[in-house]
C-alpha cells in the first residue's frame, strides 16, 4: 500500500522496514513534494486499510482509535549514495 501511494505522487518506495510500534521508508521523491502531503497520504490510506480489515492484535495497539501517532520524522538527503543512507 505505501508503493501504490508513492506512485500516485510520482515517488518510488525503496525501502520499508519497521518495528513493533513504528515503520522506516526509503522513498526517493521530488524536491517539489511536499513531504507533509506524502507522510499524511501515507499515513491515511494505510489507516483505513490496515483499519478496516480485522486484525484483532493490531486494534488493541491503537491511539486512542487512531492507528498512527500524529507526529513523524522526515529527513531529505541530496546526492548521497544509498549505500550511506542506508
Amino acid at each position: 500500500m505505501f508503493a501504490t501511494v508513492c506512485l500516485k505522487f510520482n515517488s518510488e518506495l525503496i525501502e520499508f522496514d519497521g518495528e513493533e510500534d513504528y515503520v522506516h521508508l526509503l522513498i526517493l521523491y521530488s524536491p517539489k513534494l511536499s513531504i507533509a502531503a506524502l507522510v499524511f497520504k501515507l499515513k491515511g490510506t494505510s489507516s483505513v486499510i490496515i483499519c478496516n480489515r480485522n486484525y484483532p492484535s493490531v486494534k488493541s495497539q491503537l491511539w486512542g482509535n487512531a492507528l498512527w501517532s500524529p507526529s513523524y520524522f522526515a529527513s531529505s538527503c541530496t546526492g548521497a549514495p544509498i549505500s550511506i543512507i542506508r
